[in-house]
């Protein structure tokens, strides 16, 4: 092989290396990205300021109730909670195909198979008693509804 196509061919890898190299360093993070970003003027609230401000700084309790449907029937006719509360609901089929509706609160699961579930979460923001109701055809009138109660 002829010495000038050798060294050609050496100069072509040895830049292709050097270029991959580089690029592949600039994809890596710095040093500098780990750093902590100082608190804003947002986050360095004291609780003290936060609660006087009306703000949380607890998450708030989520009620979680689950809910299993088979023929005609909710496991659990009648859920009890206060104004205001966050609830999850995981609805579970055990037999047939069922969904889960609260109107008021503008909750629908889809409708599910057996041994399918869904999780739906939503605020009780205002007082009173509620249906929940499985919307397939005649599962509501055969008397596959509950109550939620909202104190």
């Amino acid at each position: 092989m002829n010495n000038k196509l050798l060294l050609g061919i050496v100069v072509i890898v040895a830049v292709a290396v050097a270029g991959i190299l580089f690029i592949n360093r600039g994809n890596q993070a710095s040093p500098a990205d780990d750093l902590v970003q100082p608190p804003t003027d947002e986050t360095s609230k004291s609780v003290e300021e936060a609660s006087q401000g009306g703000e949380s700084l607890v998450d708030e309790e989520v009620h979680e109730f689950t809910i299993s449907a088979s023929p005609f029937k909710f496991d659990v006719p009648k859920i009890t909670i206060k104004e205001g509360d966050t609830v999850s609901i995981t609805f579970k089929n055990t037999q047939g195909t069922h969904d889960f509706v609260l109107d008021e609160f503008g909750v629908k699961t889809k409708r599910l198979a057996v041994g399918e579930e869904e999780t739906v979460e939503f605020m009780a923001d205002q007082k009173g008693t509620f249906n929940f109701y499985c919307s397939v055809p005649g599962h509501r009138s055969s008397g596959m509804e509950g109550t939620l109660v909202v104190e």
